[in-house]
């Protein structure tokens, strides 16, 4: 069983899109995409620096519109071949689109308002993020309690992503638990805390709004790994997810009961497939970054490699 993989914020880096953008079906899509959120996607996927496409605004719809533009080659003729699909943060909303909960428009719309939510909710106080990789799991949550920290993302394979306000991150990375590195992260704020709980509020309004529909692929939560079942109830925990951590780890132990036999990552690729590799060792992977990788992506859900 073959499924898709689509990644969170912090995997764009500039000028990513420009492999894709050279062939004009996906720049015609893009700006189809940027012209219906009134975001210019096309410049923030080629020429856009670093901490432009660091803006939350801008990063979480960059992301999952090069998702669809990844999917519309990847799945052409191959959609029934592809046993299920799962979203890390930001990315379930790509994973919502591909599964066919929500229209590529509406969860442009669902995105756009997400990532403006956040950086507001961001705005309120000075927080962010840092990855600690290694040590004891217990060790490093009784730590976090001490400096008033919370875990946001268990992304399995040994690392946990971290998150709170600034003084207590750098308190963190000074004295870590024993065996553990902290590495702080390039983003604006404690995302999947109590501090995004305002965009909670107003990500739940949006939703109301849009049409859900049941999943026609199988799709696992954030929440906690497991299938759902029902479109309106994946939207609803989608939106909860925005101030609780990412299960990430739960959901590769659900690819393995589920018995999958390879995994393929969406542009922006390589966070994903580079966790698969540690927590499920020995099933293939593919990243798809660039056209290019199409092919092995292809021969992966042909049966090929």
């Amino acid at each position: 069983m073959i499924v898709v993989v689509c990644p969170g914020q912090g995997s764009q880096t500039p000028g990513f899109l420009s492999p894709w953008l050279a062939e004009s079906r996906f720049r015609d899509r893009l700006q189809s995409i940027s012209d219906a959120v009134g975001i210019d996607l096309v410049a923030h996927g080629t020429v856009s620096d670093s901490d432009t496409i660091r803006d939350t605004a801008v990063a979480q719809p960059l992301i999952v519109a090069a998702g669809l533009l990844t999917l519309s080659a990847l799945l052409e003729g191959r959609h029934h071949r592809i046993g299920g699909v799962a979203g890390h943060s930001v990315g379930e909303v790509t994973a919502a689109a591909v599964s066919g909960i929500l229209s590529d428009t509406d969860a442009m719309t669902l995105v756009r308002e997400r990532g403006l939510a956040m950086a507001e909710a961001a705005s309120i106080t000075k927080t962010g993020m840092s990855a600690v990789v290694g040590g004891d799991e217990a060790q490093l949550l009784a730590r976090l309690d001490e400096l008033g920290l919370s875990p946001a993302n268990f992304n399995g394979g040994g690392q946990i992503v971290v998150a709170g306000e600034l003084p207590a991150l750098e308190a963190l990375k000074n004295d870590p638990p024993s065996g553990a590195r902290v590495i702080p992260l390039q983003v604006a704020g404690a995302f999947h805390t109590r501090y995004m709980q305002p965009a909670v509020d107003r990500l739940r309004a949006v939703a109301t709004g849009l049409t859900k529909h049941d999943p026609k692929l199988p799709i696992w939560t954030n929440h906690d790994g497991t299938r759902v079942e029902s479109g309106e109830a994946f939207v609803d925990l989608l939106v909860g997810q925005v101030s609780s951590p990412v299960r990430w780890d739960k959901t590769m132990d659900a690819f393995s009961a589920a018995g999958v036999t390879g995994i393929i990552e969406v542009a922006p690729a390589g966070a994903l497939v580079g966790l698969a590799k540690r927590g499920l060792r020995g099933i293939p992977s593919v990243a798809v970054k660039t056209p290019d990788d199409l092919d092995a992506a292809f021969d992966l859900i042909d049966g090929k490699s």
